[in-house]
């Protein structure tokens, strides 16, 4: 039998699944009847092709086979299509059930990152020249700029879509650091958690003694809290992890590091929607001058308040589905 005699024989089988084939990738669902066919004209098919790699390995007719069985695996073979219920489950179980059970990790690196805040605050409002060594450079040269009670947080019009892009990056890549430095044994992300905080309460503090305090925070407030929020979040994950590193408890301390960043990375990358929520309104609510104070006050206060509800109260009663 030649190529074209097999072609010829097979053809009508290979146009059936064709269509079959193009059916499943359309809005119209297979039958249990036509499933069960594609199956078997699939399995017809892969022996067709084993058939024609061996008899005419060059000709048109096994490209075509060859295409047809790629096609048809990639359709029977796909992934079940749970990714979207997975990702449900995720977003309203798997994260918010994981933050609470890592909840002590999350108080202590908001506490690593306020205390110094608190102090760094106190003294930059006390005395305005310690900015000279508690700041770094690039901060300390807004001085000026203070002294003459303006700030810097006032972004063109045209630029905010650029401006929202790149606070989203920087964001998420400090988050990031502070998750990762949990490899050091977490030495990393205390010091991130501390460099970020005696950043922000030093030039708190530095704009409060010149009165420029309430201004540049009701620039920050209305994505201040869902932002630190997520800083705390991974700087968390990253404290779980060196401590994992540092007290592996009865485990291995592989084994330990292993269980603990299943959890860590859980927690990391549920901080990835929040700061792109924290980066647009950083973009265009937070440096808009036409709305008032009270409505950026409210915005911070609103989305703070549903934030904490939706880690604390979404996903009770599923929290140990959650962490299997």
């Amino acid at each position: 039998m030649n190529a074209e005699q097999f072609y010829r024989s097979r053809q009508a089988d290979w146009q059936q699944l064709t269509a079959l084939l193009d059916k499943s990738q359309q809005m119209n669902r297979l039958t249990p009847d036509e499933v069960q066919q594609m199956g078997l004209l699939y399995r017809s098919a892969t022996s067709d092709l084993a058939l024609a790699q061996r008899e005419f390995p060059r000709h048109q007719v096994t490209t075509f086979l060859n295409q047809l069985v790629a096609r048809g695996h990639a359709t029977i073979y796909q992934s079940e299509p749970l990714a979207v219920r997975r990702l449900k489950h995720y977003l309203l179980v798997g994260f918010p059930a994981t933050f609470r059970e890592s909840l002590p990790f999350f108080v202590t690196a908001a506490l690593l990152l306020i205390i110094p805040s608190l102090i760094a605050g106190f003294l930059t409002n006390w005395e305005p020249d310690a900015s000279t060594w508690l700041l770094p450079a690039n901060v300390q040269e807004l001085r000026p700029l203070i002294e003459e009670k303006e700030l810097w947080t006032n972004i063109p019009i045209e630029e905010r879509p650029y401006t929202s892009a790149f606070i989203m990056s920087n964001n998420i890549q400090v988050s990031f650091l502070a998750f990762g430095g949990g490899i050091t044994a977490g030495l990393f992300s205390l010091y991130i958690l501390i460099f970020n905080g005696l950043n922000l309460g030093g030039i708190t503090g530095l704009t409060a003694h010149y009165d420029v305090g309430f201004e540049l925070w009701t620039f920050v407030i209305g994505h201040g809290v869902i932002e630190l929020s997520a800083i705390f979040i991974a700087g968390g994950s990253g404290l779980m992890l060196g401590w994992a590193i540092i007290q592996p408890g009865l485990l291995k301390r592989s084994d330990a590091l292993m269980l603990a960043a299943r959890k860590a990375v859980r927690l990391v990358m549920g901080c990835v929607p929040i700061l792109i929520v924290a980066g647009l309104i950083e973009g265009f609510i937070s440096p808009n001058e036409n709305i008032p104070w009270p409505v950026k006050w409210s915005i911070g206060v609103l989305t703070g308040i549903l934030l904490y509800s939706y880690l604390l109260l979404s996903g009770r009663g599923a929290d140990k589905d959650a962490s299997r």
